[in-house]
């Protein structure tokens, strides 16, 4: 007994006895998150009790199947953990069981017939049937035969009316709506119009708005759509992985339970991850708290916020303002481009990410800058504090028109050269430095959920000032 012991000791060993490097580098990211403003519209930051179950002991059992109807033994629990979830996802957007069911397995939320999606450059996301007059990008392009239909270049608003009469020539089988980069709300009704006259399905995807949907500060797909899908970890504020929703009652389409669960498993996934699972279940319950609905009530005045402060200032936004948790920044008109201002708000611990805008000539070259507001509100900012971030946002991009003068070429490598490293008569890097302080000053005040900002040390191998 005693060599049994011996050899499985590692077993019963802390994460930071047995893998010192793996936790450190845990450490920086839980101190860089701690130090930085995370602006990214697709992230955010789940809670203590979700991190609970999502490591928990749930990881080490199989369970390819259905509750019921499982390929191994030993499922009960399972079984009962993934109804209660299924159970939680259908009251979180209050949703008649009769009527609907859903998918609670998928460890992602992205889907030879026709599609129709928004276009990437529009705002619309890569899996919905993206593709380059060189290359299909996506599996939904690869597949299927996909046409984008647009916004229109006036207003930056979904062209319902040319949806309408792209459909009628293309005949999809398939309409999706849901964006990563549109700050407005859809007119699902209408969408719903144009995909019965053209006898298509009508698919949401409300992966990045779907928290705000269930707290109902915008309008629901579902009394409009057939299927919905989401991923739980943006706006949902739950763990990364996915749910499908799909309607139990038509008529034309019984099987339509049947056609989902499988396209799931064994169609594109092996057994699901059930601390996952319970990952998501414990969101979905956080969901249904009334101080959800509170959080997301904050995530779109923070977003509306940001949107005029940066109007004030004289900026560009997309759609003129936002109605979600996010805002398009088109840098265009100051001459930047979304890559070099990423990168120095890289540099400030200011997380964004680069983003097409319309009328850009290619999506590899963004002209612009996606921001949300979700991780921030979940750090307690109100719309004052939001202010401050905005004034950062502005000193960046104000520091970006310098680098890229001192720099002397449009280069990228030249820019970064110039953010990086004193150079004689320069100015842009000392004020990359003093920016840097003030936003860890200000970011390191804020709470960030599952960590004991009181005792936690600065790890080794970051680059403190």
């Amino acid at each position: 007994m005693a060599s049994a012991v011996d050899f499985n000791k590692i077993l019963y060993a802390p994460l930071a006895e047995s893998d010192p490097e793996v936790q450190n580098i845990i450490d920086k990211e839980t101190w860089r998150q701690l130090n930085g403003l995370e602006l990214i519209a697709s992230e955010n930051l789940t809670s203590l009790s979700v991190m609970e179950a999502n490591g928990s002991i749930l990881t080490n059992k199989y369970s390819e199947g259905l509750p019921g109807a499982r390929y191994y033994g030993g499922n009960e629990y399972i079984d009962e953990l993934e109804n209660l979830c299924r159970q939680r996802a259908l009251k979180a957007f209050n949703l008649d069981p009769a009527k609907w069911g859903v998918n609670v397995q998928p460890y992602s939320g992205s889907p030879q017939d026709r599609l129709m999606g928004l276009g990437l450059p529009d705002g619309g996301h890569l899996t919905h049937g993206y593709y380059t007059a060189k290359k299909k990008m996506t599996a939904s392009s690869i597949y299927f035969q996909s046409f984008p239909y647009a916004i229109t270049p006036e207003s930056n608003l979904i062209d319902y009316a040319g949806l309408a009469a792209q459909a009628k020539i293309f005949k999809p089988r398939l309409i999706i709506c849901g964006a990563s980069a549109y700050p407005r709300d859809w007119d699902y009704a209408e969408l719903k119009k144009t995909a019965e006259k053209e006898g298509a399905w009508l698919l949401c995807d409300m992966a990045h708005t779907s928290g705000l949907i269930a707290a109902q500060e915008l309008n629901s797909p579902f009394d409009y759509c057939d299927v919905v899908t989401t991923t739980t970890h943006k706006t949902l504020r739950g763990p990364r992985a996915g749910l499908i929703f799909y309607r139990k009652d038509l008529e034309n389409a019984k099987d339509l339970e049947k056609r989902v669960n499988e396209a799931v498993f064994p169609a594109c996934q092996g057994g699901p991850h059930n601390n996952t699972i319970a990952a998501v279940a414990t969101a979905l319950r956080q969901v249904a708290d009334p101080s959800f609905k509170a959080y997301a009530k904050q995530v779109v005045a923070n977003a509306r916020t940001l949107a005029s402060t940066l109007l004030e200032h004289g900026y560009k936004l997309q759609t003129g303002g936002t109605d979600n948790h996010l805002v398009l920044w088109d840098l265009r008109p100051l001459g930047l481009t979304g890559s070099k201002v990423e990168k120095v708000c890289d540099l400030m611990g200011i997380t964004i990410n680069k983003n097409a805008v319309s009328g850009d000539a290619s999506a590899q070259v963004p002209g612009g800058i996606r921001l949300g507001t979700s991780a921030l509100t979940s750090r307690s900012m109100t719309e004052a504090d939001i202010k401050v971030v905005a004034d950062f946002l502005h000193r960046t991009v104000q520091l970006s028109l310098l680098l890229q003068k001192e720099a002397g070429t449009k280069m990228l490598k030249d820019f970064v050269r110039v953010a990086t490293t004193q150079e004689e008569g320069k100015q842009g890097f000392a004020q990359v430095k003093q920016l840097r302080e003030e936003v860890r000053a200000f970011a390191s005040k804020w709470p960030l959920p599952g960590v004991d900002t009181a005792n936690f040390k600065t790890p080794a191998g970051v680059e403190e000032d």
